[in-house]
């Protein structure tokens, strides 16, 4: 029986863009209640006043940045009064390319090329807001990537004191960190944690019966009916759930869909998600570990190399290794092992023989977490 295979015009693809990581859907689930929680913080704009600082915390993956884009999005359609200011500090990772984004937002253009200093745009940011009389939420993505070179106080301190050098200058802030261990007021220094005040924003990660909800909703949107059976969706949710990043997810049923495209072929099969799996997996594994501190890094490092064939690894065993080479306490190592455990980087668990033992088994394939870190 001849295949009927796709046209060179024909696609799989109802709407490509329903998997990119920038899309933001229509229907946003499992966070209602974090948004309304930072609502509520932003809310004393709407009467003239200065909004509350939030802190959103919560591993990769989880919605973090969409729930903040959505509520942004709700905002431009409400009011022109306040002002959503989105930064990604991946990106934008210096004091004067955050004021220089915000200034973009409220003028329309960026500010000059060269010969501008920091001050010189935070002041003529000020100024509009004071003009204007309109109040400023700026949300500081992947504010981790502020840590370095005390980029977090220099870009803190001023936007949180703009109201007292300019009348009614006001700001809020939402500060968002993927490292579960960041204490936002020990990170910053005295003069900045006595005016931050932040309200947390936790967002744990996704059950499965969540990330399946999710990802059926991104196939009805992104595909075709039929493209993907009941059985090759389910090894979608298998493999996301292994790792445990809704993003790596809607990586890999992009890259599947691709595959079967590649072949000229209508459906995505077992064979197009376990290849997609192989780039996919990468991806959640590279955008986990940029997350990672040194030490957890080398913890994890010590775990591949003695992971094996067998049941996992003793976490004495593990510890006892690690204190070769580095000073780790067993209090703050069984810290970072629990946090490996909750970023579905391993698997903790008991060894019941003399006495309950903790066992460590890792997730991946120990040479590609090697090769990445």
């Amino acid at each position: 029986m001849v295949k009927r295979l796709l046209m060179w015009d024909e696609t799989i693809f109802r709407d490509p863009e329903v998997f990119e990581m920038d899309f933001v859907p229509d229907q946003f689930f499992f966070r209602e209640n974090q948004t309304a929680d930072l609502a509520f913080q932003i809310q004393p704009g709407l009467r003239g006043g200065r909004p509350l600082n939030s802190f959103c915390r919560g591993p990769p993956g989880t919605g973090k940045t969409t729930t903040v884009k959505k509520l942004f999005a709700e905002i431009e359609e409400t009011t022109k009064r306040l002002v959503p200011v989105h930064v990604n500090c991946q990106i934008d990772n210096t004091r004067y390319a955050i004021i220089a984004k915000v200034y973009k937002q409220l003028a329309g253009h960026p500010p000059q090329p060269s010969g501008t200093s920091f001050k010189q745009v935070y002041e003529a940011v000020c100024r509009r807001i004071q003009k204007e009389d309109i109040v400023l939420i700026i949300c500081l993505d992947d504010a981790n990537y502020l840590l370095h070179d005390n980029e977090i106080n220099n870009i803190l301190y001023p936007l949180l004191r703009a109201h007292e050098a300019y009348e009614n200058a006001r700001v809020g802030l939402i500060i968002i960190f993927s490292d579960m261990d960041i204490d936002i007021a020990a990170a910053v220094d005295s003069r900045v944690a006595s005016v931050l005040r932040t309200t947390e924003v936790p967002f744990p990660p996704y059950t499965a019966a969540e990330v399946e909800e999710i990802l059926r909703m991104r196939v009805s949107q992104g595909f075709y009916p039929n493209v993907i059976s009941e059985d090759v969706f389910q090894l979608v949710v298998d493999r996301t759930m292994r790792g445990g990043d809704l993003r790596a997810g809607i990586d890999l049923l992009k890259r599947a869909g691709f595959l079967a495209e590649r072949d000229a072929r209508r459906t995505v099969t077992r064979d197009d998600v376990c290849k997609a799996y192989e780039v996919s997996q990468r991806y959640h594994l590279t955008s986990i570990l940029r997350s990672l501190r040194d030490e957890e890094k080398a913890v994890l490092a010590v775990i591949a190399e003695m992971s094996g064939e067998g049941a996992g690894t003793a976490a004495g065993e593990v510890h006892a290794a690690l204190k070769k080479d580095m000073k780790l306490s067993y209090t703050r190592y069984y810290e970072i092992i629990r946090k490996l455990d909750m970023l579905r980087l391993i698997n903790l668990d008991y060894r019941i023989g003399r006495g309950r033992t903790r066992v460590i088994s890792l997730r991946y394939d120990p040479g590609i977490v090697l090769d990445l870190l």
